[in-house]
């Protein structure tokens, strides 16, 4: 769920935006100063800020500033009354994507978001993760948490989680991870260097009892996990 905070003292349309953003599937949340808004930044990450310039007690473009040195992937659209060309090169200068003068039409607007998410899913590559609410893996990313611990993995084990991943279920012959894993980089090792890695993974997934990794003897193993989302 993409999640949205509105920076806007009007607290009539902050509470508009939100109710509209939240009844089309988005996570909104206000904030009716630049006070607010530092502090919500500070506690959690936001795909999309809505800000509005002339705040009580700060300029949006110095939050604008501030969101795109501390998370560059936020995306920031100005929402204002200043419709001045030198306005809006400086918010584009700040780092937003769009500039929108008051008053405007809520459900342009709302499409406009939609289009915009749209487009950003076409050209940035899906995550590919597993999360079951106990392991965490973002293999797009290489980071990891068991219980909200992190874990640490070598590339070659997460080449190996990956493939158990995307085959959940599914018994995997030695033979065929070896080729998977090493013969594909033309790199020819035994079959104990296999069983060692096995064993480091299920000494790093399964300290606290729970089964990821099922040996089928006279085969291979079986990831008994669920799938990647």
């Amino acid at each position: 769920m993409k999640r949205i905070l509105i920076v806007e003292d009007d607290r009539l349309l902050n509470k508009t935006l939100a109710y509209n953003l939240n009844v089309v599937g988005y996570d909104a949340a206000s904030a009716f100063n630049a006070e607010t808004a530092a502090e919500l930044f500070a506690g959690a990450s936001y795909d999309l800020a809505l800000l509005d310039i002339n705040l009580p007690d700060g300029s949006g473009y110095d939050i604008c500033r501030r969101i795109k040195t501390n998370d560059p992937n936020t995306m920031v659209i100005f929402l204002t009354a200043n419709d001045e060309e030198r306005d809006q090169l400086e918010g584009y200068e700040a780092g937003a994507v769009d500039y929108i003068t008051k008053p405007f039409s809520v459900e342009a607007l709302l499409r406009k978001i939609s289009a915009m998410f749209s487009l950003l899913a076409r050209q940035c590559p899906a995550r590919e993760v597993y999360d079951d609410g106990r392991l965490f893996l973002d293999f797009s990313q290489q980071n990891a948490a068991l219980c909200g611990q992190p874990l640490t993995f070598s590339a070659m084990e997460y080449k190996m989680l990956h493939l158990f991943c995307e085959n959940a279920g599914v018994v995997l012959t030695r033979q065929r991870l070896l080729e998977r894993l090493w013969d594909v980089d033309e790199k020819y090792v035994e079959e104990h260097t296999l069983t060692t890695f096995v064993s480091r993974l299920r000494g790093k997934l399964e300290a606290g009892g729970e089964r990821y990794i099922k040996t089928v003897y006279g085969m291979g193993y079986q990831w008994i996990g669920g799938r990647m989302k």
